[in-house]
């Protein structure tokens, strides 16, 4: 569920915090690495639930226009085709994932249903609905992509789910993008409604080297860097410590030390993923700075044989 990229991202969160506090307590820069990860998830469970609380509510709302004093023919007899639409009665009716959920205590659509409210609102609403309510029967493909798009077009962009979220926990912003990626990628597979139920609850790393490797970076750039930090000093003598970007400096410092303490991991692996984060997270220059810097870094530590990488197509 998580890529490499992502999990750097995390741990330069963890040290950026640090590089603020001032303070160095590894146990407890490991712990909210690891908490900060695993919030992740509980944001992907948290995306799959609302979805589950929208079918419940517009269920909740038919059955009351049913029972209506004055209810008219339609409302006797109305379309469920959005009640029973396959993808949404396969997480509704997912015993595994109601359990993770509960397990977690992820109750934030029982405690503020208002947005749940406001989307089926939108999604009701919307071109959307009404062109995929015109015929009362449809085919599983027809119910996923119909799914697939009010997740896209509706849900993900909404300003108030995404206030809702960026208050609730401010790491989950980061999050946002790649569990939404994630998630459509995850609808999309779908090709039946004979999916087994672990389907929608992936591992949160692939397996336990990137599990791994987010401590190892986390733990390799906070015991190293003064070291780390003199090989920058070295490459900016234009530059005064202070006039670098603090995210700056972080980068610059998990990449140097992926080079030195991550043998399996390719040079430009490295340089690639910061440069892509830099351009994301810092300022408009960043990218093009760190290039610069890492690329004499890497040119000095080949004169210097200090690259210890294994493999081929690792420099």
């Amino acid at each position: 569920m998580l890529t490499r990229r992502h999990i750097r991202v995390k741990v330069m969160q963890s040290l950026y915090a640090l590089s603020q506090s001032k303070t160095v307590n590894l146990e407890k820069e490991e712990k909210f690495l690891l908490t900060s990860m695993d919030n992740t998830y509980n944001l992907y469970l948290t995306l799959l639930n609302l979805l589950i609380e929208i079918h419940e509510l517009a269920a909740s709302r038919l059955d009351a226009s049913q029972k209506k004093y004055l209810a008219t023919a339609e409302d006797k007899n109305p379309n469920r085709k959005f009640i029973n639409n396959e993808v949404l009665t396969m997480l509704v009716n997912n015993e595994l994932l109601k359990t993770e959920i509960e397990d977690r205590k992820l109750n934030n659509w029982y405690l503020d249903e208002e947005y749940v409210k406001i989307l089926l609102d939108e999604i009701e609403n919307s071109e959307l609905y009404k062109d995929y309510m015109k015929e009362k029967l449809s085919s599983f493909k027809e119910d996923k992509e119909f799914i697939v798009d009010i997740y896209k077009e509706i849900i993900a962009p909404n300003e108030k789910l995404y206030d809702y979220i960026e208050d609730y926990k401010l790491t989950w912003i980061d999050d946002l993008p790649a569990v939404n990626t994630m998630f459509l990628k995850f609808l999309r597979k779908l090709k039946n409604n004979n999916y087994p139920e672990e389907h929608f609850l992936p591992k949160l790393f692939k397996d336990e080297d990137d599990k791994k490797f987010g401590v190892d970076l986390l733990k390799k750039t906070m015991l190293n860097d003064e070291m780390l930090q003199e090989h920058i000093n070295g490459k900016t003598p234009n530059w005064d410590t202070d006039r670098i970007a603090d995210l700056d400096n972080v980068l610059l410092k998990m990449a140097i030390c992926e080079f030195l303490k991550f043998p399996s991991i390719p040079i430009k692996v490295s340089i690639n993923e910061y440069l892509e984060i830099a351009k994301e997270y810092s300022t408009p220059k960043s990218s093009i700075f760190i290039n610069g810097i890492l690329d004499k870094i890497v040119k000095d530590f080949e004169k210097t044989e200090k690259l210890n990488k294994v493999g081929r197509g690792l420099l």
